[in-house]
């Protein structure tokens, strides 16, 4: 089988399919919009501060001869976000917005596909929001669609999020996720039902399929993998000197479950100190802005202080009500920090409980306090557990999960 995989943006995940596909032999071609290779423009570009950015879109450049860039709309995008033309990315309507991006990517994609397909491309392998266009034109020439879906289904999303509007309507503008317009959900079930064969992160991202109303390809789940693992970690207990430090990393919205952890170090305040990272998803929730002014918070940071300042604290809590994954789940790990999240994450894919890590019932704010209660009664199991996530996370590397997701698209299961 040869496959073509898209990318508007590009990450990890996509950056290591490629890449095992092309291992595997079975790379037909590679499509994005920003690709930085040694000893090209971006790549020179990308040691000036203000294009930094760029050195997220680096791919190994065994890619290159199978890679074809349209890049800009993509510039441009970047160049109206950092000058604040908010009005040009504004969700879905701007014409530079990250879904005009992904549809341009999808469309040429598509054009492309005849010529592909007679030069013995059969599989075209898309991302949500990106692959309409391009499974259209695949149906039409017989070449299978490989769709993979990030985070979980959108039917699901609105369920679940809503009864967070409910529980804590005070958080409830932090939800921007549920702002999609009818014909950008229209376009995510006509995806799903075009698909052969559907590729996804997380057991809880399968499961939210189950309230696609309509017939499913195959579903495969194949986790995301650990960054390169912390070479030492030293653990220090707490004590009635010392607070459990707590780190949360991640966007500040409910559907992360802030007003959850939040609400559970305000009971804990004298024996836990919290620490967060991450943007806010709106300058309109007054608890929200209340509940930073009395915590350590740090809007932004290099993804390196990051996976530093991980080693600084004792746990991460990722207390999330809707996760395709969770990559700071496995950050965490890497870096001998365990973690306690939900079992609506990645978790129960990676943690085993009480072992490596922890976890709890989504939206419990009982549960997140007693899984915290129980560290502060035995701190050595913050180092015990830590260690064992450090073990783990030895054994899943991005290698690993391109030559299984390979592995996934090569099975004649479609």
């Amino acid at each position: 089988m040869k496959v073509i995989i898209s990318h508007p943006t590009g990450n990890q995940a996509f950056r290591a399919a490629a890449l095992g596909l092309y291992n595997a032999n079975m790379l037909g071609g590679f499509r994005t919009t920003v690709a930085t290779f040694p000893g090209n423009i971006f790549d020179k570009l990308s040691t000036f501060g203000p294009f930094a950015e760029f050195n997220r879109r680096h791919y190994d450049p065994a890619l290159i001869p199978y890679t074809i860039t349209w890049p800009w709309l993509e510039l441009a995008r970047f160049a109206a976000t950092k000058v604040g033309f908010k009005n040009l990315v504004k969700h879905e309507t701007g014409i530079f917005s990250v879904d005009g991006v992904y549809q341009d990517l999808d469309k040429k994609v598509a054009k492309s596909l005849k010529q592909l397909s007679a030069g013995g491309v059969d599989a075209v392998y898309a991302y949500e929001d990106g692959a309409l266009f391009s499974f259209r034109e695949a149906k039409r020439l017989q070449v299978k669609c490989l769709y993979d879906l990030p985070i979980g289904y959108w039917r699901a999303s609105k369920r679940l999020l809503e009864i967070e509007s409910e529980r804590w309507p005070e958080w409830a503008t932090t939800l921007t996720g549920l702002d999609d317009s009818e014909e950008k959900l229209a376009r995510k079930d006509e995806e799903l039902f075009l698909a052969d064969k559907i590729f996804v992160a997380s057991q809880f991202t399968a499961n939210t399929l189950k309230d696609y109303t309509g017939k499913l390809a195959p579903v495969e789940v194949v986790p995301y993998a650990f960054p390169p693992v912390a070479s030492s970690r030293n653990y220090t207990s707490s004590s009635a000197s010392r607070p459990l430090k707590l780190l949360f990393v991640g966007g500040l919205s409910q559907r992360k479950g802030i007003a959850d952890l939040f609400a559970v170090v305000e009971k804990l305040k004298n024996h836990v100190e919290l620490t967060v990272v991450g943007k806010k998803s709106t300058d309109q929730c007054p608890a929200l802005d209340a509940a930073l002014a009395k915590h350590n918070w740090i809007p932004s940071l290099p993804h390196y202080k990051v996976l530093e300042l991980m080693q600084s604290h004792d746990v991460l809590v990722f207390p999330s009500l809707f996760e395709g994954f969770g990559l700071v789940i496995t950050e965490a790990m890497s870096q001998g920090t365990p973690v306690i999240t939900t079992d609506r994450t990645a978790g129960p894919d990676l943690i085993i409980h009480g072992e490596n890590g922890w976890l709890v019932e989504a939206g419990s704010t009982n549960a997140l306090q007693a899984a915290i209660e129980e560290l502060l009664q035995r701190p050595s199991s913050v180092a015990e557990a830590g260690r064992e996530a450090l073990q783990t996370a030895t054994k899943r590397t991005w290698d690993r999960y391109g030559q299984e997701l390979a592995k996934a698209v090569d099975k004649n299961n479609f």
